[in-house]
């Protein structure tokens, strides 16, 4: 039977609402991926944008696509990169990274759009601790298909017979799907477990509607055929189930309670490192 799973809305202000589908009752993980945000779509007047002070993570990798907008992204390692529509960050926080998240200067002066998602991928077990990273993968370099009236743009993992660029640590299935009214596309099987969120317009599964801004988790091993009745935006993931239990906490993932008590403790006494350009910070929470 498919799970369709309402996300919690969190508003951050001017009208930026973040949606979150996972971590969720229905739906701890969905492969490796443990956090999935859909950011927007929201207008920013002209002199606002986004503001993510810098914060620390551990244990996990965060993957930021975008159908509309700008975020500059500055972290701990010394990287600074604007992410624009079609593009694809990966930060690998591994042992430790700290990161900021703004609009850019041009943007803000002018005001724009911003939509997009932003999930988080928990490593395996034995790449938690790696070196942190950040990795930038232009539009063009992603493969795609165009047929019919789907567009599909492989972020990260295999799909659809294309593999993407992006290095992953276990199976990932990562699609941005754009449909065409009336255009069809069967969802991938050959991953374990997959979801499917729809980030705007009216869509159906197998002949039934499905809302919006929801997310939806098929039964494992069918292969059910998204329609759309309307221009569609959504977002194919999934892949291999995680090798354990993982424990969340503010902005930290890990197999060990201990080891996110120690991240804790990290961010408190400045052992992250300092961002170059962004002397602002999140406090750690007091909960």
């Amino acid at each position: 039977m498919t799970t369709i799973i309402e996300p919690r809305v969190h508003d951050l202000g001017d009208g930026f609402l973040v949606r979150r589908a996972v971590p969720s009752i229905q739906a701890r993980s969905v492969g490796p991926f443990v956090f999935v945000d859909h950011m927007g779509p929201v207008v920013f007047e002209g002199g606002r944008g986004m503001d993510v002070r810098p914060h620390p993570h551990i244990g996990l990798a965060t993957v930021t696509f975008l159908w509309s907008g700008a975020i500059n992204h500055r972290d701990t390692l010394g990287f600074e990169q604007v992410i624009r529509p079609g593009d694809v960050n990966w930060m690998t926080a591994g042992r430790g990274i700290a990161h900021s998240e703004r609009t850019p200067a041009a943007e803000r002066a002018a005001g724009h759009e911003a939509h997009g998602m932003q999930t988080w991928v928990a490593l395996p077990k034995a790449h938690e601790e790696t070196d942190p990273a950040f990795f930038h993968h232009p539009a063009a370099t992603l493969p795609q298909q165009q047929r019919e009236g789907v567009w599909l743009r492989v972020i990260a993992g295999r799909s659809y017979g294309e593999e993407s660029p992006v290095k992953v640590f276990a199976d990932t299935l990562n699609v941005a799907i754009d449909l065409a009214p009336g255009a069809e596309l069967a969802l991938d099987d050959h991953h374990v477990e997959r979801a499917l969120y729809i980030l705007e317009g009216e869509a159906q599964l197998d002949g039934a509607d499905v809302p919006a801004r929801h997310l939806i988790v098929p039964d494992r091993g069918t292969r059910p055929k998204l329609r759309a009745r309307s221009p569609v935006k959504a977002m194919l993931l999934g892949g291999e189930p995680l090798d354990g239990h993982r424990h969340l906490w503010w902005n930290f993932v890990s197999s060990s309670k201990d080891r996110i008590e120690q991240a804790k403790q990290d961010w408190l006494e400045g052992r992250f490192g300092r961002i170059e350009g962004d002397d602002e910070f999140i406090p750690l929470p007091q909960r």
